[in-house]
């Protein structure tokens, strides 16, 4: 929920001086004062500082959580023009926070904030259309969205776009294509991606089999909280395929992958804490 951050350093030219100083507030952690800031921003018109207030409710940074409220900023900065605020509406609307869940309303503005250049909205709406919810099921529409989203900088749209051409869904199959789209997600910080990627290196789906290869994206992917990357490279771990064997290092992976839910994870651990390791 953060990625605002990315754009503030366009905005600080454009807007006055009360976003300047809440940017400068939040910048030296005084968060509670940046809201009052960003506030007095919203107030005066700046669509950015509504933005950023209704994401501060969200989260309840500097200021008590309040998702209604966050619903009311987000709105100001979506009927100001700001897209990333119609991304966050959307979102609100998408899982029934601070207002009544509504698929349809969800989409409408998941357009608005892709028609305005925010990649994230053109990402949600890709979802959207591929599994039609709120819109009529289109999983052509949905590639062509994930890859406007993947030339935004989205690295979820990349790694949306890869499992597109990995399954050829809405999209002609295509392993060489999805193997570039994981790498572009796993670069862009999508852990997934990195785990996709590295199955790709695993089984020599799409590009030459590497299994070193497979090692370090499944522990890029791990070391960035996916559930998948712990498991698949406590899998190598346990069969010694890219790394030295280590059992026990396996194990603690399989944990790892267990604590994030990932019932395969369970699994694997129990079978090696059965065999004493």
């Amino acid at each position: 929920m953060k990625i605002w951050m990315v754009f503030i350093f366009l905005a600080l030219s454009l807007f006055g001086d009360a976003f300047q100083e809440g940017f400068d507030e939040y910048k030296k952690g005084n968060k509670k004062k940046a809201a009052e800031f960003f506030k007095k921003a919203c107030d005066g018109g700046n669509p950015l500082g509504c933005s950023i207030l209704g994401l501060m409710y969200a989260n309840g940074e500097g200021i008590k959580q309040d998702k209604i409220k966050a619903v009311e900023f987000y709105k100001k900065a979506c009927d100001g023009g700001n897209a990333q605020g119609c991304n966050n509406l959307g979102l609100m609307y998408d899982n029934g926070e601070g207002i009544r869940e509504d698929k349809f309303k969800a989409v409408e503005f998941y357009k608005k904030a892709c028609d305005g250049g925010d990649a994230l909205g053109c990402n949600n709406l890709g979802f959207m259309y591929s599994k039609g919810k709120g819109i009529k099921q289109d999983k052509f529409k949905a590639a062509e969205l994930y890859k406007k989203a993947c030339d935004g900088g989205c690295a979820q749209g990349c790694f949306n776009l890869g499992l597109k051409y990995a399954n050829g869904e809405g999209i002609r199959e295509d392993k060489f294509k999805a193997v570039e789209f994981y790498k572009k997600a796993c670069d862009g910080g999508y852990a997934q991606g990195c785990n996709n990627l590295g199955l790709m290196y695993d089984n020599g789906d799409g590009i030459k089999q590497d299994k070193f290869k497979a090692v370090e994206l499944y522990k890029k992917a791990c070391d960035g909280g996916d559930a998948w990357g712990c498991n698949n490279l406590g899998i190598m771990y346990e069969y010694g395929e890219g790394v030295r064997q280590d059992k026990k290092r396996a194990k603690m992976l399989f944990g790892k992958a267990c604590d994030m839910r990932l019932e395969d994870g369970c699994h694997n651990y129990k079978i090696l804490n059965e065999q004493g390791f």
